[in-house]
């Protein structure tokens, strides 16, 4: 009598090891578990850790909580100013409710893949492409909620959007080259005929000191003549102003005349 109530004890509890084990899952700390009872959903969420389930009735579906980088391949479109480009994207995004995620689409990754290549396409045909090129943080707040719309009924939520790449024709970037070259060649003459003009004015205001003063340009005379002096060469060429000559001649008609010369001229 002891041996069978010894053997049906073993047995019992073999038999209870193997249910545990058929019943037992092992959630991460990193996922959620929903779980389908007869293929109805049951409403709490399994939360990470050890968890049972009825074996043969209950079905664990696993959801992942992470944030999830999806890159969106590239799409070709024409922009508002009908140019051909190829834009790549890269959408970062989570599940925040595992059993909208699982209940309300097939496959909510392939869903949200989707969703992202129509809306970048859809981006690319509203914008031009000086948009595409510098205005990328505003492209990537409207790609985001195109986006997030649709997927928060998933149990989604887009954490964020951003345009990775924008691809442009060769012809394209030839004419932004010979467009930027001309760009800075206008600025190059602007800022040349704009130091001609304060050049042209500094020279002016000397000139009109020299005026007032024509001393001074015997000064700046000598000291041109001390500049090229300097670098040892064999020939000097210098120039010699009239207005020097005509202070000199000013210089002269001051001089007091001798009465020696006055006298000789009577005799």
């Amino acid at each position: 009598m002891v041996e069978e109530l010894a053997a049906a004890g073993a047995a019992l509890v073999a038999a209870g090891a193997v249910y545990v084990m058929a019943a037992a899952r092992v959630v991460k700390q990193y996922e959620r578990g929903v779980v389908f009872r007869l293929g109805r959903l049951r409403p709490e969420v399994r939360g990470p850790g050890l968890t049972l389930v009825v074996p043969f009735v209950d079905k664990l579906r696993k959801v992942n909580m992470q944030i999830v980088t999806m890159p969106v391949p590239g799409q070709e479109g024409i922009t508002r100013d009908n140019v051909t480009v190829r834009v790549d994207a890269v959408v970062y995004f989570q599940v925040i409710s595992p059993a909208d995620a699982v209940v309300r689409v097939e496959d909510y990754r392939f869903a949200v893949s989707q969703m992202a290549q129509t809306s970048l396409r859809s981006i690319i045909g509203k914008s031009e492409l000086d948009d595409l090129l510098s205005n990328r943080e505003k492209l990537n707040q409207g790609l985001e909620l195109m986006i997030d719309s649709p997927a928060v009924e998933w149990g989604v939520s887009i954490d964020r959007v951003e345009i990775k790449d924008v691809s442009l024709p060769e012809t394209m970037k030839r004419s932004m080259a010979r467009q930027a070259e001309a760009d800075r060649e206008r600025r190059a003459r602007v800022i040349n005929a704009d130091a001609e003009l304060q050049a042209s004015k500094k020279l002016a205001e000397a000139a009109q000191q020299m005026a007032d003063t024509p001393a001074a340009l015997q000064l700046r005379l000598l000291q041109t003549v001390v500049a090229v002096a300097a670098e040892k060469n064999s020939t000097l060429v210098l120039p010699f102003p009239v207005e020097l000559l005509r202070f000199l001649e000013k210089a002269q008609q001051q001089l007091p005349q001798t009465p020696g010369g006055s006298s000789s001229g009577q005799g």
